[in-house]
Parts: C-alpha cells; structure tokens; sequence
C-alpha cells in the first residue's frame, strides 16, 4: 500500500507543472577585484589566473563565481569609493595589486584581502609578520631585497665599468620606495651609486629626463608600479636614445622594448594568489595564512633584437 502511494504521488508531480521538488540553491561566491590601474579583466595574467586556478578547483565563471571588477585609472584617492562599492556587492575576498589598492583593502577591513605585488607587507606595515600575518589580509610577499641585487649585478655584466645607476620609481608608493631603497642599500657592494630620481605624476618623468641629461647616469633601474609601467615606453625610449643600457622587473617589459628583465615569476605568483582566494573561499581566515614568498623568479630576459 506505501509503495503505491509513493508511486501515485511521484507521478503526480512529474505530471504537474505546479508541484516542484526543492532544492538547495548553490552559492555564489564573489571574488572582488581591485587595481589602482584599469580593471583587471579576464583576459589580464591576474584575472585568467584566477578564472584557471579556481576552475580547476569546482568554481565555474557564471555559474557559482562571480567577479566584482574595480580599477582606479591612477586616480588612488578614488580606491576608497571603490573598495565600499565591492563591499556593497557583498564579496566574500578582494583581490589586490600594488600597494595602494592593497592599503585602502586592508584599511576598509570588509572583507578577506589577498595581495600581490604590493611590496614587502612587513616594511610597509600592512601585517606585523609573513608567518602570522593577523587581520583581514594575506598574500604574496615581495623579495626586492634578494632580487634587486641581481639586477644591479646584471648590469654591471653589460657595462663593467659603470658607477653610476639612475633608479626611477613612484615617491608616493611606499612599498615601491623600499624596492629603491633595496637598490641603495646594495651599491656599495657593487662599487656603484645610486642616483634616485623619485617621480609622482606623469610630467615628473620630463625632469627625470632632464636630470639625466645634464648629469647622466651610466644606467637605469625602473622600479614598476602604475605609474612607471604607464610610462614605460617614455623611460624605454629615453635610454635607447642615449646609448644607457636599462633593466627592469618583469619580463613582459622585455617584451615591450626594454633592454632586459629579472624578477619573479609573475603567473607562477598569480597562480598561488588565486590558490590563497580558494582557501579563503573554503572557510579560512587570512589571519591564519602565513603570507607567502616567490619560489621561482623569471630567467634574466633580454629584448629580441
């Protein structure tokens, strides 16, 4: 008698569009995206890693992943606004690059923050430890005081007797301003000096021009964030020009006409940064995520001639 009554009633509802058996609905999760630049889109080496790594772990773009995307256009003062917007949106983790996207994150305190390329997060103050981070944030680490001397020492296997190395990097970034510090700390041991040429908005790379020309330098050092990538082709043209022989730190610079390129391997990072988005999606607590250091840097590139 329960067995035909079981039957009767399943047919009913297959027979009726009115009766509909309940299902849990999935979860969204909201990946927020946050760039002092443009937005990051699909198509960035940050936003396919993430689409990658979290596909690859049971997230799927449309469907159970949605991506919040903020991008400041240079304009910093706006991250803020931008940050309370992702908020609104009720993300679940901000994904940061640079410095200061990452500051503005961290400060709001809304929502879980995984940071990349912001610089060293101890000499910055962003979190009191790599190994116990604390709050709301986690990320990759910066290893400017390891890499930068290799630059210089790339340098001086092109041009043996220069003394001289111009560094141009962004004044107003702090977690830039201890990449040049990490320059000018090392020289010596080099037997160079560094000439720091800081810059804070696109004209000051006219007198960044200038100084060299009236004193010049025997090499240059570019320092990337916003504003000295945006400016690249400009540093990149002004040290063809003049015969300086320029490194810079990631190899897509290589790729755009710089003379070569050393520094971490940026996918490699962006793939543990998305892996870290993953385990914060999953339950964890940045505060409980050590942050993590590069394990593979790029090999030296050299533009193709």
């Amino acid at each position: 008698m329960r067995r035909r009554k079981l039957i009767a009633l399943l047919g009913a509802a297959a027979a009726s569009p009115r009766l509909v058996i309940a299902q849990t609905p999935q979860k969204t999760y909201r990946v927020g995206l946050l760039s002092s630049t443009a937005p990051l889109g699909e198509n960035s080496p940050l936003g396919a890693a993430l689409i990658r790594v979290l596909g690859e772990r049971g997230y799927e773009n449309g469907k159970n992943l949605a991506f919040e995307r903020r991008g400041a256009g240079g304009q910093l003062d706006r991250l803020p606004q931008l940050v309370a917007e992702l908020a609104a949106s009720k993300v679940d983790v901000i994904v940061t690059g640079g410095y200061p996207a990452t500051l503005a994150a961290k400060q709001a305190g809304v929502a879980p923050v995984v940071s990349v390329n912001a610089g060293d997060p101890v000499g910055t103050g962003l979190v009191g430890s790599l190994a116990h981070p604390g709050g709301n944030l986690t990320g990759i680490s910066d290893v400017s005081a390891e890499v930068t001397p290799k630059r210089l020492e790339f340098l001086k296997e092109i041009a043996p007797t220069l003394r001289r190395v111009a560094v141009l990097w962004n004044a107003d970034d702090l977690g830039m301003t201890l990449r040049y510090r990490a320059a000018e700390v090392e020289a010596p041991r080099l037997g160079m000096v560094i000439v720091p040429l800081g810059v804070r908005a696109p004209d000051d790379f006219d007198t960044a021009f200038s100084e060299m020309t009236k004193t010049p330098p025997d090499a240059i050092l570019m320092v990337s964030d916003v504003l000295t990538t945006l400016n690249r082709k400009r540093v990149m043209q002004y040290a063809e020009e003049n015969r300086l022989p320029a490194i810079y730190e990631s190899a897509s610079f290589a790729h755009d006409g710089g003379l070569m390129a050393y520094g971490p391997d940026l996918d490699a990072i962006f793939d543990r940064a998305a892996g870290l988005a993953d385990r914060i999606l999953k339950g964890a607590r940045p505060a409980d995520l050590p942050l993590e250091l590069p394990t593979r840097s790029s090999d030296l590139c050299r533009r193709a001639r």
